[in-house]
């Protein structure tokens, strides 16, 4: 009788264990989507930004390099660019190292 008894309450237990299992996985989700909201978007959002500047880039353009290089933009190829960056000096970069458009105020700072 008493094996009978124990072997009832466990019986009953194992078929609570879905209800636990999904309580249990609840807060991995919260950090999943707090992950997404607070990582993932911002960044997918950042690289829209520089991709549409780098599709908008024309002769021209004052920008600035990811390496600091300051310059104008003197030909556009399909994958380089083409900077001025003195008189006479010229230096060819690839399209994703322009990491930013130059203000003209930039310029009157230095």
């Amino acid at each position: 009788m008493w094996m009978a008894s124990v072997a009832w309450a466990q019986g009953t237990a194992g078929g609570g264990s879905g209800a636990s299992t999904i309580l249990s996985l609840v807060p991995f989700v919260l950090v999943f989507v707090i992950f997404y909201f607070l990582l993932v978007l911002p960044q997918q959002r950042k690289q829209k930004q520089q991709r549409a500047m780098m599709d908008a880039l024309k002769k021209g353009d004052k920008v600035i390099t990811s390496s600091g290089v300051w310059g104008v933009v003197a030909n556009l190829g399909k994958d380089t660019v083409t900077l001025q960056i003195a008189d006479n000096t010229k230096i060819k970069i690839q399209r994703e190292h322009i990491a930013r458009l130059r203000a003209d105020d930039d310029e009157k700072e230095s």
